[in-house]
């Protein structure tokens, strides 16, 4: 099969390799029907984390061509929707609605999906089955659904974005967008975005944000100030990973408020005296994807949502370099691969 490695930062490459197999009873092969580019994908690619003959991809939709002998749920022939995690969802921890800590967890990264087929572990707690084979139309939005789209509504769930709440969201990424859609969704009553580029901004309105505001850092908080009387908003996503967004977002939150963080943190250290004088609550991490999929997968089957429209920038899978390079260069928000 073909598939994406990443042998050093900047240095992407299609090989062929070794088709997957069944090594777990509990295990699935699928046939990848689309696949993409992560904005975490970008640390390493920028050398911010050590890569060296790296498979790349964790998120990924397809056919499902085997299974192992232990699998209930998924069948052959099913379309599925697979989480970043692979999670037995049977755990204590998966109970609790947090699969991405789950007991016997696999990152799907260190399999890789950017590529023509995918081993998937623990298949039947990981993949959610479509109810039936999907529209080519809505493989976008399913794509979506298995990191960005889960990701920005986890991050709203845990600012507890809802009905009556101004939310502001730090990061105009696929998951900040998205996370602007899942607010909306959730029924936010203001939604404020944190953005400097027109298209980003177009595209968070069409998802729900009421405001936009391009300064960032204490000139962002000071806007957010101004447009919720002085407060500060209820609800803040933070879908960046930095120390200036992370301290614009607990600043940007009224006292008793709500900081719902997903931003893959790098080098992010908050004093303990603004931490502690905030009066903030602040809650994330790995989005537990797999909590929110039936959901969602039922919500962009009924055609109620939309996030396939992050995908600015569609490419085969042999040309993931350029896509590497159109996310790192921003030219694009988030490249879908067809392999």
């Amino acid at each position: 099969m073909r598939q994406v490695v990443m042998h050093a930062p900047g240095d992407v490459r299609v090989e062929d390799r070794e088709d997957p197999t069944i090594i777990e009873p509990t295990d699935a092969i699928i046939r990848l029907s689309a696949t993409c580019i992560c904005g975490s994908d970008l640390w390493p690619y920028r050398g911010a984390e050590p890569v060296e003959h790296q498979v790349m991809g964790h998120e990924y939709v397809g056919v499902v061509e085997q299974v192992g002998d232990e699998v209930r749920t998924i069948k052959v022939g099913d379309f599925v929707v697979g989480s970043f995690w692979a999670s037995d969802n049977t755990c204590e921890i998966c109970k609790a609605g947090y699969q991405a800590y789950c007991t016997h967890r696999v990152l799907m990264g260190t399999l890789g999906t950017q590529s023509e087929l995918a081993r998937i572990p623990l298949a039947d707690g990981t993949l959610v089955a479509t109810p039936g084979m999907p529209e080519p139309d809505l493989i976008h939005s399913l794509m979506a659904a298995s990191d960005v789209l889960g990701t920005g509504w986890f991050a709203a769930v845990a600012a507890e974005a809802g009905p009556g709440k101004t939310v502001a969201v730090v990061g105009d990424g696929a998951v900040g967008l998205l996370g602007i859609l899942a607010a909306r969704q959730l029924g936010a009553q203001r939604i404020i975005a944190f953005s400097r580029h027109a298209d980003r901004q177009a595209l968070a309105r069409e998802f729900g944000a009421t405001d936009i505001v391009e300064e960032r850092g204490e000139d962002g908080v000071a806007k957010v100030k101004e447009l919720t009387d002085g407060l500060g908003a209820h609800s803040v996503i933070e879908a960046v990973g930095t120390q200036e967004s992370m301290m614009q977002a607990i600043h940007s939150t009224r006292p008793g408020g709500h900081v719902g963080f997903v931003g893959v943190s790098h080098d992010v250290s908050i004093p303990g005296d603004e931490l502690f004088m905030a009066g903030v609550h602040i809650h994330g991490g790995p989005a537990p994807v797999r909590r929110f999929l039936p959901e969602l997968v039922q919500l962009i089957w009924d055609r109620r949502i939309d996030p396939g429209k992050v995908f600015d920038l569609t490419l085969p899978l042999d040309r993931a370099a350029e896509g590497y390079a159109a996310m790192d260069q921003r030219t694009a928000t988030k490249v879908l691969l067809l392999p």
